[in-house]
C-alpha cells in the first residue's frame, strides 16, 4: 500500500513540473482585415494598382525634369547618330564629293551634274525651285506648261478623247489612242495605258465618273494644262514634242525635269532656261516679298547642286 502512494506522490510531482515548463498560452491578436476589391469600376484591383503604377510613373518623371533643370545629365549611353551622309551608299559620298557648298552658275552646275551622276543608267536631270509665294491663295497658286526646246527624253504616250472626226486628225497628229466610246470602256475596266488624255471641252461630262481614278495620277484634262482644247491636234503635237506641266506644292517648291544626262551640257542649259523664262512669267502681281528663294539641280540619284540666283 505504501509503495502505491510513492508511485501516487512521484506522478504528481512530474505533472507539475511539466505544467510549470509549458509557456502561457497568451491569445493572438485578431488579424487585419483584409482589403476588399471591387469586381470593375475605380475600385477595382486592376484600376487601384495602375493609379499607383502611373503616379510611380509621373513622380519619376518629375524627378528626371528636376534634375534635369539643375543641369544634371541623365544615366545612360548618348544614343550615336551617324551623320547622313555616312548613311548613304559609296557612289553617293563619292559623288558628293565633287560638290563645293557654293552657288554654281548655270552652266557649270549642269556640268557637276552629269559629272557627279553616280548610277549606269540615263538618268534625269531635274531642277527643284523654293518660292515665296503661298500656294493657298489662288493668285500665287504657279500651275503652267511649257515645252521644252529640247525635250525630256521621255516617250509620252498620248490618248484623245473626242469625237470620231478629231480623233482621225488626233491620229494623224501622232497620238497613240484616239478613240469615242470604246475608250470609257477601257477606263470602266481599269486600263491605264497612256501619260497624257487630252479631250474636248463637250465630252469633259463623260469622263465626270472617272475622276477619282485619272485625278490621283494626274490624269483628268484640265484646261491650265492645255489638255481641254477644241485644237487636239495642236495639243497633240505639243505634247509628242515634250510639253510639260509644272505646278508650286505645298511647300512652295516647284520640280521640273529638263531632260536626261545623256543630252549633254548644251541641250540642257537650253532647257534650264527656257523654264527660268517660263517661271519669271508667272511671277504673280500680287506678290510682295522674294519670287525665287533657292534653286537647285540634281542627277536622279546624285548630290543636289545650288544654283546662283539670278531668276528674281
Amino acid at each position: 500500500m505504501a509503495e502505491e502512494e510513492v508511485k501516487d506522490l512521484k506522478n504528481t510531482e512530474a505533472t507539475e513540473e511539466v505544467a510549470e515548463a509549458k509557456p502561457e498560452i497568451v491569445d493572438a491578436p485578431e488579424t487585419e482585415e483584409k482589403e476588399t476589391f471591387a469586381k470593375s469600376g475605380k475600385k477595382s484591383k486592376k484600376h487601384i494598382e495602375e493609379v499607383k503604377a502611373e503616379e510611380e510613373r509621373q513622380a519619376r518623371k518629375a524627378e528626371r525634369a528636376a534634375k534635369e533643370a539643375a543641369g544634371e545629365k541623365p544615366k545612360g549611353a548618348t544614343p550615336v547618330t551617324r551623320p547622313r551622309i555616312e548613311r548613304r551608299g559609296k557612289k553617293y559620298q563619292e559623288a558628293a564629293k565633287m560638290v563645293e557648298k557654293k552657288p554654281y552658275d548655270l552652266k557649270s552646275a549642269i556640268e557637276l551634274a552629269i559629272k557627279s551622276n553616280p548610277v549606269k543608267f540615263d538618268a534625269s536631270v531635274e531642277v527643284h525651285v523654293r518660292l515665296g509665294v503661298d500656294p493657298r491663295q489662288a493668285d500665287q497658286n504657279i500651275r503652267t506648261t511649257m515645252v521644252l526646246p529640247n525635250g525630256n527624253g521621255k516617250t509620252v504616250r498620248v490618248a484623245v478623247f473626242a469625237p470620231l472626226d478629231v480623233c482621225k486628225a488626233a491620229k494623224a497628229a501622232g497620238a497613240d489612242i484616239a478613240e469615242d466610246e470604246e475608250f470609257l470602256k477601257q477606263l470602266e475596266k481599269g486600263t491605264i495605258n497612256f501619260d497624257v488624255l487630252i479631250s474636248t471641252p463637250q465630252y469633259m461630262p463623260k469622263l465626270g465618273k472617272f475622276a477619282r481614278v485619272l485625278g490621283p495620277k494626274g490624269l483628268m484634262p484640265n484646261p491650265k494644262a492645255g489638255t481641254v482644247t477644241m485644237d487636239v491636234e495642236k495639243a497633240v503635237k505639243e505634247a509628242k514634242a515634250g510639253k510639260v506641266e509644272y505646278r508650286v506644292d505645298k511647300q512652295s517648291i516647284v520640280h521640273i525635269g529638263i531632260g536626261k544626262v545623256s543630252f549633254g551640257t548644251d541641250k540642257l542649259v537650253e532647257n534650264a532656261t527656257a523654264f527660268f523664262d517660263s517661271l519669271k512669267a508667272q511671277k504673280p502681281a500680287s506678290l510682295k516679298g522674294t519670287y525665287v528663294k533657292s534653286v537647285f539641280i540634281a542627277t536622279t540619284m546624285g548630290p543636289s547642286i545650288q544654283l546662283e540666283n539670278n531668276y528674281n
